[in-house]
């Protein structure tokens, strides 16, 4: 266990860095998925610095989400073309962390790829990807989402599989490109329940 970057202990209290890009809506988001991930934490009995960077990736996820794609683009230190702009935001946000001297990866990583997923997610990641999907302000099938936030944090793998497999099925119906990050993680968790 290291010390907290100073920019990360704050966001887990809900201090967003001041470069964030996120308007009233987006933050009350945030304050959402950080709620669902700091109780995530306390009921997994996890110490107190684990349940603050799971804090503070909630605060982190969409930093820049309300930012212009363009501009995150032009300002990234790794060139991420392949990505489309209504994802851009998480590697950028990552990105500014990371030069800011923030060391964590696999919280790095989770506020890189919460949108998409990642097959070198670890617990920070799959939790932060499920949050945001889970948060209780999100309108649609909202029946469904109580029933997998019930399953959570004990049931952390087989819940993100079932977020994982629903966005699968829903590109697939919609005849759009799955992303290799999200198919990678995918298939990280069907091996993991073989």
């Amino acid at each position: 266990m290291s010390e907290l970057h100073p920019w990360v202990a704050a966001a887990a209290t809900g201090v967003l860095p001041d470069w964030a890009v996120a308007r009233k809506k987006r933050r009350a988001h945030m304050g959402r998925v950080a709620t669902l991930l700091r109780e995530w934490g306390e009921v997994r009995g996890d110490d107190p610095w684990e349940i603050e960077r799971w804090s503070a990736a909630g605060y982190l996820h969409d930093v820049l989400r309300d930012a212009d794609p363009g501009d995150l683009r032009a300002g990234l230190s790794k060139p991420l073309d392949h990505l489309p702009d209504e994802v851009i935001h998480g590697p950028a946000a990552a990105d500014r962390l990371r030069l800011a001297g923030v060391e964590d990866e696999p919280l790095l990583t989770a506020i890189a790829f919460h949108s998409l997923g990642s097959p070198d997610f670890d617990d920070i990641g799959k939790a932060l990807y499920v949050a945001d999907f889970l948060e209780p302000g999100r309108k649609l099938q909202p029946k469904w989402r109580a029933r997998q936030r019930v399953e959570m944090p004990a049931g952390l793998d087989s819940v993100a599989q079932a977020i994982v497999g629903r966005r699968v099925q829903f590109l697939i119906k919609k005849r759009r490109f799955v992303p290799p990050q999200t198919l990678g993680l995918w298939n990280v968790l069907a091996k993991g329940r073989e």
